[in-house]
């Protein structure tokens, strides 16, 4: 069987994740005006229901499929310090401790995505935040199950994706 250029890509970059080294593939600078658009970068968090159900590759493939390419990449297991600090809107909610639990509950894939007008796009490739919501044809539409088992975290703004990148792969 033939496995095309971009398959192999996907592949290594799943496997460059898996061994726990981060893919550095990305400019310095987090927005770049492109003619009437603009270069923009956005976090997204594969949650563990992602993981779980092993669909991690075709979500990356949604995405590279919307010519959203992958700046940088990395697997990791989130403990309380993080989940509370990244979380810490929702912190005052009875469910917190669910999404504490939940998104630690298993590695999950990291990744910076980049491209024209990404943060919105990206958005909309999801679908709303509650998968029983989400229209067929959005990736929560298809796969995820309700508010928390929606299968990625994305950045809602260029000033949330700037410190979300921080917070997960330090300053860039």
């Amino acid at each position: 069987m033939e496995i095309g250029i971009r398959r192999w890509g996907l592949v290594v970059l799943v496997l460059t994740c898996l061994i726990g080294r981060s893919v550095a593939i990305a400019s310095d600078s987090d927005t770049q005006h492109t003619g009437n658009s603009f270069m923009e970068k956005s976090l997204i968090i594969l949650k563990p229901d992602c993981m779980q159900k092993r669909i991690a590759g075709k979500i990356i493939t949604r995405f590279e499929r919307a010519d959203l390419s992958i700046a940088d990449c990395k697997v990791m297991r989130l403990d309380e310090k993080i989940l509370n600090e990244h979380y810490a809107h929702l912190a005052h909610l009875p469910f917190f401790p669910e999404i504490v639990d939940f998104m630690g509950s298993c590695p999950v894939i990291i990744l910076i995505l980049e491209g024209d007008n990404a943060i919105s796009r990206i958005r909309t490739l999801l679908g709303p935040t509650d998968s029983q919501q989400a229209l067929p044809g959005t990736i929560r539409g298809d796969f995820g199950t309700d508010k928390m088992r929606n299968i990625a975290h994305a950045s809602d703004s260029k000033e949330t994706a700037e410190a979300e990148i921080i917070r997960f792969f330090g300053k860039k």
